[in-house]
């Protein structure tokens, strides 16, 4: 079985002892070179990594590569087991027996629940317009976004090892509605942090995506 993790890095790091590993450098496009696979080749958003983060190299993944089973993870975050990273034979049980992704732990915020977090954190105003454009492009979704932000978890870090027809379903869904908010977001006087926009709506839509389909 054909299966590959992706190590998003914009930097250079000790890679895993396991081929199952693969370096991923994401921006490729807009930085130097670290001689690692740039997400810049075929379609490709690389250009917009200042904005996207990890999300140009999934992106990337979903247009021009094919495999069984694909994962992400980042230089500084991985999936593990037993105080190790997580392995081939591990990912391909776990996937052969009726489950169909792999996802970090949720985590608590330290709000009241997570639309909290992300008014405190960000601007509650970009919340609102993805939540406009849920309910036009995806309206089957909002009752799980709206259970999302209104609970106290969060799944960050937009990782996760899944099926690759699963994974090639999620980004059909992901990208046009953060496309769609790229267009009505206006982020030109947005500091660097903040500027990592819809790396951050990614991350709680992840969720969204999931708990959605949590029943099929």
């Amino acid at each position: 079985m054909d299966t590959r993790i992706y190590v998003c890095t914009h930097k250079t790091y000790t890679k895993p002892e396991d081929d199952l590993y693969r370096a991923l450098h994401v921006g490729h496009k807009i930085s130097d070179d670290l001689g690692y696979e740039g997400d810049d080749t075929g379609d490709h958003i690389s250009d917009r990594n200042k904005s996207f983060c990890e999300l140009t190299g999934i992106y990337w993944i979903w247009k021009n590569v094919s495999c069984d089973i694909v994962g992400i993870c980042h230089y500084r975050r991985y999936f593990i087991k037993d105080e190790d990273f997580l392995k081939k034979e591990d990912i391909e049980e776990i996937l052969s027996s009726g489950y169909d992704v792999i996802l970090p732990p949720s985590s608590f915020t330290k709000y009241k629940n997570t639309r909290e977090h992300y008014e405190k954190e960000h601007y509650a105003k970009d919340l609102i317009i993805l939540r406009e454009i849920l309910s036009e492009m995806a309206p089957d979704y909002l009752n799980a976004f709206d259970l999302s932000l209104n609970c106290n978890l969060i799944s960050a870090w937009n990782m996760l090892i899944a099926k690759k027809e699963i994974f090639d379903e999620y980004c059909a869904w992901l990208f046009p509605i953060l496309f769609e908010a790229e267009k009505r977001i206006d982020i030109s006087g947005y500091d660097s942090f903040q500027g990592r926009l819809f790396g951050y709506l990614s991350e709680r839509l992840m969720r969204v995506f999931f708990l959605n389909h949590r029943s099929e």
